[in-house]
């Protein structure tokens, strides 16, 4: 958990049986007199977030969102995004994990980087959810989500289950033409099944895995109070050259790699397990 003066957040693990499917929950509470910024990393997950106590905005490019009391669907979160928590505001946030959103809802958010998760459904249940949790304690809340989620799960894709073990495990891979080959299934039907299970495609998840890696090492470069060498790590993470490293850094962040060191109190990696 970190704490200061005007601010707490949590990361929360989920246990063994639920690992599949949640990455992990998330807390965050402005016990403060002034809303307080965070910078959302991505992760290009999606999550479910619901807001207890008072006003969250969020923004995205020129779209902004702003939501009391409710919950709301984000992602897949490709891109970093600011949100705002007005005084009194709590949140938890659900990770969903790989193809987890999909196997509950039906479907993924492709064309929607925001919406209220009724309106993936037929009824009404999230509104009705919100009502039960409103007085729940942190740790109810979670105990009653994963006890309310879990009979409506899907049995998962095995040829995306495939998929995303390449991405984890085989980088230097091309999942689709390996997958295919096994298979015998042509790589258009398996680039359709990732885009429409998962949100994305093969090539985007590459590139951002790419990210990940550089920033994972610079992170460690900071704890160990080492001078950066850009070089290193262009290398490291298999760039091209710097003005790539850059341009990744842009795409994903909006920040240069020397910005995103200057700003990193203001960051939030939902990959960081500190």
């Amino acid at each position: 958990m970190t704490e200061r003066l005007d601010y707490i957040s949590e990361r929360i693990e989920v246990s063994e049986k639920f690992q599949p499917v949640f990455s992990h929950f998330y807390y965050a509470a402005n016990i403060g007199s002034e809303s307080l910024t965070k910078t959302l990393l991505p992760n290009y997950q999606t999550v479910l977030v619901f807001c207890f106590g008072g006003e969250v905005s969020l923004s995205v490019g020129e779209a902004v969102a702003r939501f009391i009391n409710t919950c709301l669907v984000l992602g897949p979160i490709k891109r970093a995004f600011d949100y705002t928590l007005a005084p009194g505001t709590e949140l938890l946030v659900i990770n969903f994990k790989g193809d987890a959103f999909y196997r509950f809802f039906g479907r993924a958010l492709i064309d929607h980087f925001f919406m209220h998760p009724d309106d993936l459904l037929t009824d009404s249940c999230f509104a009705e959810l919100m009502l039960k949790l409103q007085a729940k304690s942190n740790e109810e809340r979670i105990r009653y989500l994963l006890a309310f989620c879990e009979p409506y799960l899907r049995i998962n894709d095995q040829d995306v289950a495939h998929m995303l073990t390449f991405h984890e495990t085989h980088t230097w891979l091309n999942p689709i033409q390996e997958i295919a080959r096994e298979t015998r299934q042509t790589e258009r039907n398996l680039q359709l099944k990732h885009k429409k299970i998962l949100g994305y495609s093969a090539k985007e998840l590459n590139r951002y895995y790419r990210f990940l890696k550089a920033i994972q090492w610079l992170e460690q470069q900071l704890k160990r109070k080492g001078k950066i060498n850009w070089f290193e790590l262009i290398e490291h993470c298999s760039y091209y050259d710097q003005s790539q490293l850059i341009h990744d850094f842009k795409h994903f962040t909006q920040l240069t790699p020397k910005q995103y060191l200057s700003l990193q109190h203001q960051l939030c990696n939902p990959n960081s397990v500190d």
